[in-house]
């Protein structure tokens, strides 16, 4: 996983690749120089086994030493994916390492990064919601004194944390009450964007334009578009994804119908 900077960025790696062609480009030694940076990017390596994973360690210290790069192992962790709690609280901590340092195990309620979202060794992602309401809030805050206009503001709180929600809604759960409570914060921060107190009528901010409101989307309604959005993309291949979620709307349709009848 390399990708390379162009040279503006100020910083010359000199990445050599050996090539046993001639040319006259090349150096004596037959070796093609770079001047730009080679990095690796938040990778991330899985393994059912601690002996597998020490396997793929040893792999990517053989590379990196072959490249010239390094790891950094006070940014590098093992997190240990096991719903079993009791299982995951009674075995110790393998001892991976790479480069010669062992690597931090994750406790089993430490939440780690991965593509975005947030979650624990165990399933939970709590985190991740937690940093979606996080940001809402100190978006909406900060445009309580903006010198935009209102359409404006509310435009830019709109792209930026309701697309932050966007983004993760359709991979995390959410209960109907973390909805309103979201949806109360959306609500504030458009109540900012006018200068109106939030002791003000919801309305006029949730309504259409059309009828006059400012139209501050809804969560429950990003997360149906967003829901459609995944099952459709989902949908256009034909490979394993496309076969097992048939299986998934119908055991979700089949659940849904369950607890509409007992409420």
């Amino acid at each position: 996983m390399l990708t390379a900077t162009g040279q503006n960025q100020g910083i010359n790696h000199g990445l050599q690749i050996g090539k046993d062609q001639d040319d006259s480009s090349q150096d004596a030694d037959h070796r093609y120089q770079f001047n730009n940076i080679g990095f690796i990017d938040d990778i991330s390596i899985f393994a059912e086994t601690p002996e597998g994973m020490q396997t793929l360690l040893d792999v990517v210290q053989e590379f990196t030493t072959w490249c010239g790069m390094e790891i950094n192992v006070k940014k590098t962790f093992l997190l240990v994916i096991d719903k079993d709690r009791k299982r995951r609280e009674s075995t110790p901590a393998p001892d991976l390492r790479i480069n010669g340092e062992r690597l931090k195990t994750l406790d089993i309620n430490d939440a780690c990064r991965y593509l975005g979202y947030w979650g624990t060794g165990n399933g939970d992602m709590s985190a991740t919601r937690e940093v979606v309401r996080e940001k809402a809030r100190v978006a909406r805050d900060l445009i309580k004194s903006h010198p935009l206009t209102p359409e404006l503001s509310a435009e830019l709180f709109a792209q930026k944390r309701i697309g932050t929600f966007r983004f993760l809604a359709a991979l995390i759960e959410w209960s109907q009450s973390e909805l309103e409570g979201l949806q109360k914060i959306w609500v504030q921060a458009y109540k900012n964007a006018w200068h109106v107190p939030w002791s003000s009528t919801n309305s006029l901010h949730t309504f259409p334009t059309a009828e006059g409101g400012h139209e501050c989307p809804l969560p429950s309604r990003v997360l149906t578009q967003a829901l459609l959005q995944h099952v459709d993309q989902c949908m256009r291949h034909e490979d394993v994804v496309k076969k097992i979620m048939p299986a998934q709307l119908a055991r979700t349709l089949t659940e849904g119908t369950a607890t509409h009848l007992l409420t």
